[in-house]
């Protein structure tokens, strides 16, 4: 609350911010990562930025753009976008994970309202509903990456509202409810299969790492991409024809909450696509979903918070539990571990150790006065 921003986890990957810990003592008030870095934006519109230097956390090449006017900073696995007051956009980082804009430079030095990222590369939504994109066009495995969007270039001219990514792709909402999808075919950038349910009423679009979910103003859900990894959901699918009103993913499964406050899981099973172990918990009073990597935290009306999924990966939270058995407010997952705040501001940590699921190291600084972990 006081602004400034603690640390922890691996320390090669944004878990050690003492290069920048002046810059980190004050009047932070947002905080984004990539795979393996930080950026903070400072009231003062400046950024910050630590972790792995190739990732993004160096910043220094693009410094002088950075030191004001920054108003919403966006990560993909290893490079940031950051938007700016006048709707520009500056880019650091990996290459090949969107880190060099200068192809698309002209497109992005005004009007820009929004930024999403895949693994690889970046869409930026425009003031005039186009999207904007750039960055690996070939991902992991040679798998498109959505930085080209040319195929559907004339359907993202205008109209577009919002962009989520999976890994490898794009889907796109544009403002008569219909989606738009690019990237690569298997992981969501080909949606032809459920083209007829996309093209109106779509209001929410989430991405795992290879499939997409949408919810529909009707509160059924349409998805598509890697049939294992979450595009499938017929197992589920009379659960998923009304209600839903909010849909999260791990790297390989989704979760859906309902109107009833009960969820709903698809995907691979030992990612959280399977949560028949606590089944009974989840059946009614869930208002909250985050998803790690490998699984799933679902706070409560009563803020208690249920675990699932990978052990190693935060699905196993026993080691907290009496911590988690009320006054939650918030729950933050990153690839192996979460971290939720309570409602006097403490954080309790649980997960792989090396992946921020263990803040022993800085538990005093945890204990009060925490508004938001990232």
């Amino acid at each position: 609350a006081n602004g400034s921003v603690v640390t922890w986890g691996d320390a090669g990957h944004g878990g050690n911010s003492s290069a920048v810990a002046e810059l980190l003592t004050e009047g932070v008030i947002q905080v984004c990562g990539s795979d393996n870095a930080f950026a903070a934006i400072k009231a003062n519109g400046s950024v910050v930025t630590w972790g792995n230097a190739a990732g993004g956390g160096n910043s220094s090449a693009v410094a002088p753009l950075l030191t004001e006017g920054v108003i919403q900073v966006c990560g993909s696995a290893g490079a940031f976008a950051a938007i700016k007051a006048n709707g520009s956009v500056v880019t650091w980082g990996h290459s090949g994970n969107g880190g060099n804009s200068s192809a698309v430079a002209p497109l992005l030095a005004e009007g820009v309202i929004q930024v999403c990222g895949s693994a690889n590369a970046f869409a930026a939504i425009k003031g005039n509903g186009s999207v904007v994109t750039w960055g690996g066009a070939a991902g992991w495995g040679g798998a498109a990456g959505g930085g080209n969007s040319s195929a559907v270039a004339p359907l993202l001219a205008e109209g577009v509202i919002q962009v989520r990514g999976s890994d490898t792709a794009f889907a796109a909402i544009k403002a008569n409810g219909s989606v738009v999808t690019w990237g690569d075919g298997d992981n969501g950038g080909n949606s032809s299969a459920v083209a007829e349910l996309l093209t109106e009423g779509v209001i929410q679009v989430c991405g795992s790492a290879n499939a997409f979910a949408a919810i529909k103003a009707n509160g059924s859900v349409v998805t598509w991409g890697n049939a294992a990894g979450g595009g499938n959901s017929s197992a589920v699918a009379p659960l998923l024809t009304e209600g839903v009103i909010q849909v999260c993913g791990s790297a390989g499964a989704f979760a859906a909450i309902k109107a009833n406050g009960s969820v709903v899981t698809w995907g691979v099973g030992d990612l959280g696509g399977n949560s028949s172990a606590v089944a009974p918990l989840l059946a009614e009073g869930v208002i909250q979903v985050r998803g790690s990597g490998t699984a799933f935290a679902a706070i409560k009306a009563n803020g208690s918070v249920v675990t699932w999924g990978k052990a190693a990966g935060g699905g196993n939270s026993s080691a907290v539990a009496p911590l988690l058995a009320e006054g939650v407010v918030r729950v933050c997952g990153n690839f192996c571990s979460f971290a939720a705040i309570k409602a006097n501001g403490s954080v309790v940590t649980w997960g792989g150790a090396d992946f921020g699921g263990n803040s022993s190291a800085v538990a005093p600084l945890l204990t009060e006065g925490v508004a938001q972990v990232c």
